[in-house]
């Protein structure tokens, strides 16, 4: 009895999640767009504060979406696995992937004693899956099962690919801002129209221009962020869908948060890939929420929990 209704939770997790994080990206993209319209206008400068921020950003995001996968493994140290190396730990990541109808991924290990993993890959052929020495050591073959299970997860809905797009998105502001605020320096205020009422014009849209350019990259940032959150999110709710355990994923995921020494390789550009947040980002306020990349883990665990139809050991 314990599974009953567990499917029809789990599909209705993934529903919302995969809604509410498709409207976060448009709106993203809509905001990334009117921010440098609003720029180039406010400057009287044409579409220059475009052409620059995209003249730097299409080589960044060809970098991101081709390399970073690599830049990404090679960052936090990780060593390739083969099957003769450790065919346990490959067998698990291979039926996971089966069950789950995706292509083995390849397999590596971060030498860190702090447990956790990250998946990478622009798509589920070229997808590859990294976990931590100490994430072997912590966990049992059930709940290995559960994150490895949340990584293909994330492989399957490519969600590195999602991610790489609001993160272009969120650097183009930011690029565009710093641009628009050392324009404004520079010129003492930036061009002006003949007429005076189009100067009188020009110097208010001028002043909000300043003032999104100050505004836009936090809430762009903020807007990552919960992206983040909900991506996470939705790879539980899937991770459970593929064992059809989600109280192992949430058991895994308490181990994981009572590891409280430092992570050694992990850092803040890439803590969103992580399963488990590395920040060790404490306190239930409405700022460390907001500020978090992942959810905090009494909701995750609790939620997964839910899904399985038992009582979450953290709920009173």
């Amino acid at each position: 009895m314990r599974k009953t209704n567990h499917m029809a939770t789990v599909y209705t997790h993934i529903r919302s999640n995969k809604f509410k994080s498709i409207v976060m990206v448009v709106l993203t993209m809509i905001f990334a767009l009117g921010v440098g319209a609003i720029f180039a206008y406010a400057a009287d400068y044409g579409p220059i504060a475009i052409v620059l921020a995209a003249v730097i950003g299409v080589p960044m995001t060809l970098t991101g979406y081709f390399a970073g996968d690599k830049i990404a493994l090679a960052v936090n140290g990780a060593k390739q696995v083969q099957r003769e190396t450790n065919r346990d730990l490959y067998n698990v990541v291979e039926n996971i992937a089966i069950t789950a109808g995706l292509p083995t991924p390849k397999i590596y290990i971060i030498p860190d004693e702090a447990p956790n993993a990250f998946a990478t890959g622009r798509d589920p052929r070229r997808a590859s899956i990294a976990l931590t020495a100490g994430l072997l050591r912590s966990l049992d073959q059930q709940e290995l099962e559960g994150v490895v299970a949340h990584e293909l997860a994330h492989i399957g809905d490519y969600d590195t690919r999602y991610m790489t797009i609001v993160a272009v998105m969120t650097g183009l502001i930011v690029l565009m801002s710093e641009y628009f605020l050392r324009f404004s320096w520079i010129t003492g205020g930036g061009r002006r129209r003949s007429s005076n009422d189009s100067g009188n014009a020009q110097g208010i849209i001028f002043l909000i221009g300043i003032a999104i350019a100050i505004l836009a990259p936090i809430v762009a940032t903020l807007t990552r962020l919960a992206i983040s959150r909900r991506r996470e999110a939705l790879a539980d709710a899937k991770g459970a869908e593929i064992t059809r355990q989600p109280e192992r994923l949430a058991d895994a995921l308490l181990k994981i948060s009572r590891y409280d020494r430092p992570a050694r390789f992990a850092n803040a550009a890439t803590s969103p890939l992580y399963f488990a947040d590395v920040s060790k980002l404490k306190g239930s306020s409405f700022l460390s929420r907001i500020l978090a990349d992942h959810p905090p883990v009494e909701e995750r665990v609790n939620n997964l929990y839910r899904m399985a139809g038992l009582k979450s050991p953290l709920e009173s």
